[in-house]
């Protein structure tokens, strides 16, 4: 055979098996391989504050209860309000009287779809629409219609995703109730703040310390236990022990029973929290 075409025949088959390869761990067509995404670096927060805007616990008398939740985070770059409670009236009634001005807020969390954490957005947004606002991906299109109406923006969350310098989502968790934490890494450790932990409390602090590898150095928000049994808070404490959570702040949704027994463990590192409250965590 005439080398030339020897070689020819060569080259075109290596070319057809090398295709065939390519094709073999190529995924299917319209499916796309995930990428994964690093967060960010940035040098831990070194002084962070959370006061408390909304709950059905308080600290200060001469605010206004009501079942819900809602915070603002500040650290060195933004403020951040998470959840709105259930009654936008309230809640801003109780940020005039804490000399919290709307306007001072540059991002929106919504935790879950429930009406005592996203009933008070709306008010809220008609006093500040130059804002972004996080929002679980399973929420429906209305919200995110009345989002856009007052001129602020949306991201829908699924996965994890870093929102601001040094804080974090935990992204949709939960099969019947989708809910997103927040994540704030600060010079002592990890900060998480739950809603109302609808997918467990103790699921959420395991999926921070995975994301980020750092100790978890408070928990606070509503931890979903009002009404359970002694002995299943007793096992949530444990785990939190064995999770090497150094402080907790229950409230909202956590229950009586739940605080007293988080008191008796935890002692000087239980904090007291409702509205009102303003915890500052200085490095």
């Amino acid at each position: 055979m005439n080398k030339k075409l020897l070689y020819f025949l060569l080259v075109v088959g290596l070319a057809v098996v090398g295709m065939w390869i390519g094709s073999y761990h190529m995924p299917p067509k319209g499916i796309i391989k995930a990428q994964k995404v690093e967060p960010i670096p940035y040098p831990a927060e070194e002084k962070i504050s959370i006061t408390s805007v909304y709950d059905n616990y308080y600290i200060n008398p001469n605010l206004t209860t009501s079942w819900g939740f809602g915070c603002i985070i500040r650290t060195s770059t933004q403020s951040i309000l998470f959840d709105t409670g259930g009654d936008s009236s309230i809640l801003l009634s109780n940020m005039e009287k804490m000399g919290i001005d709307p306007k001072d807020i540059d991002i929106v969390v919504i935790s879950h779809i429930h009406g005592d954490h996203v009933g008070g957005l709306n008010g809220f947004l008609k006093r500040n629409g130059d804002v972004k606002v996080y929002i679980p991906s399973s929420f429906p299109n209305s919200i995110r219609e009345k989002i856009k109406s007052y001129g602020a923006e949306y991201q829908d969350v699924k996965g994890t995703i870093q929102i601001s310098n040094n804080v974090y989502t935990t992204g949709e968790m939960g099969i019947g109730i989708k809910e997103q934490s927040l994540i704030i890494n600060t010079k002592k450790g990890l900060v998480v703040i739950t809603g109302c932990a609808h997918p467990g409390v103790t699921n959420i602090v395991r999926k921070s310390k995975e994301l980020l590898h750092e100790e978890v150095y408070l928990v606070l928000g509503g931890f979903h236990l009002f009404g359970a049994s002694d002995s299943k808070l007793k096992n949530i404490i444990k785990d939190f022990r064995k999770l090497g959570v150094q402080k907790v702040a229950p409230s909202h949704c956590s229950g009586d029973r739940c605080r007293e027994l988080f008191k008796d463990e935890y002692r000087n590192d239980f904090i007291e929290y409702g509205v009102g409250k303003i915890i500052e965590i200085k490095f």
